[in-house]
């Protein structure tokens, strides 16, 4: 009979679930009725929901329909023997290095993205009935496995999974949003604590997931999300870095789960050419590694709730006794090959000795303890955030009498940083719509071409043509236009400046710089930008003033009569000042009427 047993983080007991599997074909299918919870499984297939690319692999999205659930103690799952022969990745840490090689040429380094996780499996087989295997597994993780969200085994009939993972993709409870990016990951025995927190990989990895899941947030929760920590999160074999993210929402709890798929600490970001990008350099399935198990529920009065961690740190094992461990490593501007590779190992090997099963060598050092200095450089990561995201305040506190009742609609480049632009636009009293670069552009007081992916002179883009075509009306209409990132990018061209590719991109790098007179730190996500030799040109929609870097003559920002540009992004969490650019720029852009151009 298919059953599942949950260790949810801080329990003194396990939950047992039993009931009927069904399979369906989208999240907006899973069966929820008052007093009945279910248990989804969702495959990362289900990521095609969105419409994003991916590999089919056919993993179905499977429900077990709990009709008994009981707690029984710790003490009831003891911890087993699990017997394991033979062991190897499916991909050799040569094909592993050369992936990682190519996407970060490839792919980061010409725009496609911040960063992004490719995966590895790790495959052996299970001596025995796999689902005594499993539960053996279960009570060694509850044993030896510390600092998890979930620690859990799920057994469908068609599969079983047995896991300890980490990291809540997302919660609702009473109407509160939860989600909590994990990223950054220490080694124990590996060196220092403390020159992990210094590390500017781990520390910009942990920034960059924050960034996209804030996007997730700023989507499902009605003000966005509030931020808090950084903390550590400790297991037994590895320490990660962490933020916590709450805000309050309505969405059915269905639709919350997909609009976050999936979490970018698993995928990458923007997570849209993220999957792109995936398929591409992968070119097999994920199944369910990626995915999320989901707890849904709805009580008699009709108030749902959803508890959903993310599945890694996890282990199928199949009918047949073979047993799957995928891990992922985050690739980001800093990587290497060589350190991306010994990381798949750490967390293969970590899992398969939590299971008792490893066949690769571990190390057992202790978690290393966190002394006050140690924790004075985890707080200090906050010290040049946007406190936009991190503090609250009373609605209406940074609207600006100016844009008060004035209308914005933002064109979405494919970078769902647009949502957050959109809440930040919303706090300075603007009403705002956000719309795909593909549709139709309703009327408003202020246009925004927004950021996306891409090379922004490829003319054979679709996107880069009808976000060009876009932009060119808005100018010659003389009416207000704000561009940001790649919009940024296609208004300087269209302005008469040239673009050039960086060569060391400029991926979730913050940095100060000289913004018409004030410094502003600024966060961006490049590795495009127009270069201009002079501080102001005439260009064929008037006098243009620019604010560039006096070194390789790169521009940060510009602005006219009527428009303006940022290549940064005003509402990344980087962005310490980031609000403070729009309450400056904005307000004289729809203070002026200008008559329309015919020049074209």
């Amino acid at each position: 009979m298919p059953f599942a047993y949950l260790h949810r983080d801080g329990a003194d007991h396990v939950e047992v679930l039993t009931g009927d599997v069904i399979t369906v074909g989208t999240l907006a299918e899973i069966p929820l009725e008052p007093g009945r919870p279910v248990l989804a499984v969702v495959p990362y297939r289900q990521i095609a929901e969105r419409g994003f690319d991916c590999v089919d692999d056919g993993a179905p999205l499977e429900c077990l329909l709990v009709t008994a659930r009981e707690t029984r103690p710790l003490s009831d799952f003891p911890a087993g023997e699990l017997r394991v022969s033979g062991g190897r990745f499916d991909l050799s840490d040569d094909e592993y290095a050369t992936i990682v090689d190519d996407v970060l040429r490839d792919e980061i380094g010409h725009g496609e993205g911040a960063n992004f996780v490719i995966h590895r499996v790790f495959e052996a087989s299970v001596d025995g009935d796999p689902v005594d295997a499993a539960r053996a597994a279960f009570g060694r993780l509850l044993a030896s496995e510390q600092g998890t969200y979930w620690t859990f085994l799920v057994h469908t009939g068609a599969r079983t999974l047995v896991g300890a993972t980490p990291e809540r993709h997302v919660s609702v409870n009473d109407g509160i949003v939860m989600m909590n990016p994990i990223s950054g990951t220490f080694r124990h025995g590996s060196g220092e604590l403390i020159d992990f927190l210094r590390d500017p990989k781990e520390v910009e990895e942990l920034y960059m997931v924050l960034d996209e899941e804030l996007k997730m947030m700023a989507t499902v929760a009605e003000h966005g999300g509030q931020v808090a920590g950084p903390y550590l999160k400790q297991m037994s074999h590895l320490t990660h870095t962490e933020y916590l993210l709450a805000g309050r929402g309505s969405l059915d709890v269905r639709e919350v789960l997909r609009e976050t798929m999936f979490a970018p600490t698993v995928t990458g970001s923007p997570i849209e050419n993220a999957c792109r990008v995936i398929a591409r350099h992968e070119r097999r399935g994920r199944g369910y590694y990626a995915g999320v198990l989901a707890l849904l529920s709805v009580s008699d009065d009709g108030v749902q709730s959803l508890d959903a961690p993310i599945l890694i740190r996890t282990a199928e094992i199949t009918p047949g006794g073979t047993l799957r461990v995928p891990v992922g490593a985050t690739l980001v501007r800093h990587s290497t090959a060589a350190g991306e590779v010994a990381e798949t190992h750490t967390k293969a090997a970590g899992v398969l000795s939590a299971l008792g099963a490893a066949t690769i060598p571990v190390r057992t050092d202790a978690p290393p303890v966190a002394g006050e200095d140690e924790q004075r450089l985890l707080a200090a990561r906050n010290a040049d955030l946007a406190r936009f995201w991190l503090d609250s305040r009373e609605e209406g506190a940074l609207a600006v009498p100016s844009l008060l009742g004035r209308s914005a609609v933002i064109v979405d480049g494919e970078d769902t940083f647009t949502a957050m632009l959109a809440h930040q636009l919303k706090a300075l009293g603007l009403a705002v719509t956000v719309v795909p670069w593909s549709a139709p552009v309703p009327d408003a007081d202020l246009l925004v071409v927004g950021p996306g992916p891409g090379d922004p002179s490829d003319a054979t883009d679709p996107k880069m043509t009808a976000m060009r075509e876009t932009l060119v009306a808005r100018l010659v209409s003389g009416r207000a236009l704000f561009a940001v990132c790649l919009g940024q990018q296609l208004l300087a061209a269209q302005l008469g400046l040239s673009l050039f590719r960086r060569e060391v991109t400029y991926q979730g790098m913050a940095r100060e710089v000289d913004l018409f007179g004030s410094v502003r730190r600024v966060g961006f996500y490049s590795s495009f930008a127009a270069l201009s030799p002079a501080s102001a040109i005439t260009s064929p929609y008037g006098p243009v003033e620019i604010a560039r870097d006096p070194g390789d003559e790169a521009v940060h920002a510009l602005r006219g009569t009527t428009f303006a540009g940022v290549q940064f992004h005003p509402e990344s969490v980087l962005s310490r000042d980031g609000i403070d650019v729009l309450r400056e720029l904005l307000p004289p852009l729809l203070a002026e009427v200008v008559s329309p151009l015919t020049n074209g």
